[in-house]
């Protein structure tokens, strides 16, 4: 009796051994950095003779703070390979890969979600506290994700792909800071070629009259009061693009930050010193820690932000 009840266990033992399901196998790449293919859709990340491939074809990565989901399917194909050598870039990106290595085995993700948590990369100018915005960090994590290996199928819950970083083109900021102030709203502006920076300006801190020594006339950035707008433009703005009852429809604006509500004494501040100057006024417009937006993305103009001159008459 006791012979039959440990063959029985035996038997048992050896079947459960031979569950694909059952037999789990590590995918490890966390100190590895994700490369993409200059010429494809394709992320993936190297390790000796391992590549673990993310296809993000259906996939666009934004430029701005946010989360997004997709599926795995065939557009968005995840996979992870074993190679018979040292795998390098050459034999994911090239069109018609090398002939060696060759790929020895495969896991195809058959199903499961893909989470992309994009923010923004910024540098801090340590002199003026201004923030730059120099790149988009896209964090990648696959839920549910079930691989075929062929022999079964293996699940995580939560399998962390990595980060992977696009670079962000700064906004220029070319302006001569010289103002220039529409006769009917007095809204003030700077422009040049392709971006303006337009502020709604608070009536009563553009006076002609010369303001004390070190006692500037001071109001918050609000969406009513001194709104301010950074606009970036697609194609050649004037002159003309100004002053109108709604702003023309081209140039076609491509990036619009907003500037933050401020708080007294705190940030978001316009100040404006005014002077005497030949036959008229010179009035000096300064933003002090002033924060632009746009969705969930934003950066600082810096501590003492120079808006720029307005030249006025008596």
């Amino acid at each position: 009796m006791k012979r039959v009840l440990s063959l029985l266990v035996f038997v048992l033992f050896l079947n459960g051994c031979d569950d694909g399901d059952l037999i789990q196998e590590d995918i490890n790449f966390e100190d590895v950095i994700a490369q993409k293919c200059p010429t494809n859709s394709i992320i993936y990340k190297l390790k000796d003779s391992e590549a673990l491939i993310f296809e993000a074809t259906g996939i666009t990565f934004p430029t701005e703070t946010t989360s997004q989901e997709f599926t795995i399917s065939d557009s968005n194909r995840v996979l992870y390979r074993f190679y018979n050598g040292l795998v390098s870039n050459l034999t994911i990106c090239e069109s018609i890969p090398p002939a060696t290595p060759i790929v020895t085995d495969q896991w195809t993700a058959t199903g499961g979600q893909i989470v992309i948590n994009t923010t923004a990369v910024k540098t801090t100018n340590v002199t003026d506290n201004r923030t730059t915005i120099t790149g988009y960090n896209h964090n990648i994590t696959f839920k549910n994700i079930t691989f075929n290996k062929g022999n079964g199928t293996q699940v995580y819950e939560t399998f962390a792909f990595g980060d992977y970083l696009t670079a962000a083109t700064p906004l220029p900021f070319a302006f001569n800071k010289t103002l220039e102030q529409c006769s009917a709203s007095k809204q003030l502006y700077d422009y040049n070629s392709s971006e303006a920076l337009i502020l709604d300006v608070d009536s009563a801190l553009i006076v002609n009259e010369a303001t004390p020594l070190n006692a500037p006339r001071t109001g918050l950035i609000s969406e009513t009061k001194n709104k301010l707008t950074y606009r970036l433009f697609s194609g050649l703005v004037t002159g003309a693009y100004f002053c109108n009852a709604t702003f023309p429809a081209t140039p076609v604006v491509t990036e619009e930050w907003i500037g933050v509500p401020g708080v007294a004494n705190t940030n978001g501040i316009v100040e404006v010193t005014t002077t005497v100057f030949g036959n008229g006024f010179k009035h000096t417009v300064v933003l002090k820690k002033v924060k632009m937006k746009k969705g969930n993305s934003d950066f600082i103009l810096g501590d003492n932000y120079i808006y720029g001159e307005l030249l006025t008459t008596k």
